[in-house]
Formats: structure tokens, C-alpha cells, sequence
């Protein structure tokens, strides 16, 4: 396997999703509900933090969520770089739907959590926070810190839910699209790259150093200044 490229072009987005916790074995949704990692949790952090440090990230920023934080310092260990907070990239705020399963949910609230599961942006839970607002203050987190900033390649490390809002922004996805963004498993990551083209997603749920992509150039358009 080739290692992650070392010569940054632009900047780069690793979204990492936090380690298991009891509650998401449970399929309780945690929302902002402070849930920490549980042993599992804890082992596949440290098992994904050498594979991200190895892509040779400039920077952290992280949930002020515990499961969030303790999943990031995993990297800092590695790394040395200190973990900028920001309670931007939280979960989504579930609202009434916070330590609930799925199954009971759907006694008691079957239409709202069905429009919201086929991508509408209802607010979670009847009081909770919308899609689009999840999306919104993702955004405005990774933004504000890349700021005048290039050459970075910034590991957020953040939760499933915002991290799929948080790529459905970023690629200009309507927002009954981002439901058909697959989910993202725990401590497994996202990579956005940002192009001539706008920013791309280039990994989705991967595990493992990304490889280079050959051939993607074939069909290309061949600009100007190299033909």
C-alpha cells in the first residue's frame, strides 16, 4: 500500500466519527446527550488514530462531546497536536428523541421520525434542530478555522449525523439528498478535498490510508494552460 499523499495541494477534510458507545450498540439516538466511549470505543480510537496520523494531519478540532474528545486525544497521542474545541460540530440536538430506540420511537412519534429518516428537514424529535441546521453550524466550525488557511489537511472529529450534514453542505447537495449519503461507522472517516472543481468527497466510511485515485484524470477536461 502506498502511503497517504504527502504534498498538500489545498486544503483537506478528514471527518471522523467517534468510537462506539453503549448507546449506540443499544440504537439509542444520543444526540446531545453526554454519552463517553465504551471499551469498544476505546479500541477502535486507538486502533484509527495511527492510520489518520499517518496521512500527516496539520491540525484537530473536535464536538465538545466526550465521546468526540476522547476520540480525537487517541490522535493527539500520536501526533502532538492539540485539539481545538468547538460545541459547533456536536451531534445532531434530537429533542424529544434523545434515549430512545428507533422501535420506540415509532410508538409514539411515526410520522415526524418518518419524514425525518427520508430526508426531511423536520426539526429531531419535535423540538430538536434541523438538517439544515446541523449543516449550517458544521460548516461555519470547519470555515471560521480554515480561514486564510491552506495546506492543511484538518481532522474534525465530530459524530455520524453531522458528519453527513456536514458533507452534504459542503458538496451543495439538496438537502432530501443527504439521506442518501451512507451512514458513517464508529471511529471510520470521511475525506473532503477541495479541487478546482469545489470540494469533492474522495473517501466515505473508509478505515484504511486512502489510495491514490489513477485514472481519474482520463476523461478530464485538459485546461488551457497544458495543452
Amino acid at each position: 500500500m502506498l502511503c497517504a499523499r504527502k504534498r498538500l495541494v489545498a486544503n483537506q477534510i478528514i471527518l471522523w466519527r467517534h468510537g462506539q458507545t453503549d448507546w449506540n450498540v443499544a440504537n439509542k439516538f444520543q444526540g446531545h446527550t453526554d454519552i463517553p466511549l465504551n471499551d469498544v470505543g476505546q479500541f477502535q480510537a486507538g486502533h484509527a488514530a495511527p492510520l489518520i496520523a499517518a496521512m500527516n494531519p496539520t491540525a484537530i478540532i473536535a464536538s465538545d462531546l466526550s465521546r468526540a474528545q476522547s476520540t480525537a486525544h487517541a490522535l493527539v497521542k500520536l501526533t502532538g497536536l492539540e485539539v481545538t474545541t468547538d460545541a459547533r460540530l456536536r451531534e445532531t440536538n434530537c429533542g424529544n428523541w434523545e434515549g430512545l430506540t428507533g422501535d420506540e420511537i415509532r410508538k409514539v412519534d411515526l410520522d415526524n421520525l418518518k419524514e425525518w429518516s427520508l430526508g426531511g428537514d423536520n426539526p429531531a424529535g419535535g423540538i430538536g434542530e434541523r438538517r439544515s441546521e446541523v449543516g449550517a453550524r458544521g460548516f461555519a466550525a470547519i470555515s471560521d478555522f480554515l480561514k486564510d488557511k491552506d495546506n492543511q489537511r484538518l481532522v474534525v472529529a465530530t459524530h455520524g449525523g453531522t458528519s453527513r450534514a456536514i458533507i452534504g453542505t459542503y458538496l451543495d447537495l439538496p438537502i432530501p439528498y443527504w439521506s442518501r449519503i451512507g451512514g458513517l461507522s464508529n471511529a471510520q472517516w470521511s475525506i473532503l478535498d477541495h479541487s478546482p472543481k469545489g470540494w469533492l468527497l474522495v473517501e466515505h466510511n473508509a478505515g484504511s490510508i486512502p489510495e491514490p485515485v489513477y485514472g481519474e484524470e482520463s476523461g478530464a477536461v485538459i485546461p488551457d494552460s497544458v495543452r
